[in-house]
C-alpha cells in the first residue's frame, strides 16, 4: 500500500531542485537574449556599411561630374599593375 507520508521527503527535496533548475533556465534565456541583441547590432552595423557603399556607387553612376569611363579604365589599370606584380608567368 502506498503511504502519502513517503511523498513528503520527495516533495521537500524536489522544491529546491525545481528552484535551481528554474534559475538556471532564466539565466540561459538571458544569455540567449544578450547574444541575439549582439548579433542584431553587428548585422545593423554591417547593413549600414553596405548601404553607404551603395550610396557611393549610386552617386558615382548618376553624378554628371564624374567620368565613369575614366574611372573604369583607372580600375583596369590598377588590376593590370597588380597582375604584373604577380610572380606567376602568364601562359598564352
Amino acid at each position: 500500500m502506498f503511504h502519502f507520508a513517503e511523498l513528503i521527503p520527495i516533495v521537500a527535496l524536489s522544491i529546491p531542485l525545481m528552484a535551481i533548475w528554474t534559475r538556471h533556465q532564466r539565466k540561459m534565456a538571458q544569455l540567449q537574449v544578450d547574444s541575439t541583441a549582439e548579433k542584431a547590432a553587428l548585422y545593423a552595423t554591417s547593413n549600414a556599411q553596405l548601404e553607404e557603399r551603395v550610396r557611393v556607387l549610386e552617386r558615382i553612376i548618376t553624378d554628371g561630374g564624374y567620368d565613369t569611363a575614366l574611372q573604369i579604365e583607372a580600375l583596369r589599370d590598377t588590376r593590370s599593375v597588380e597582375a604584373a606584380r604577380s610572380p606567376e608567368p602568364k601562359i598564352n
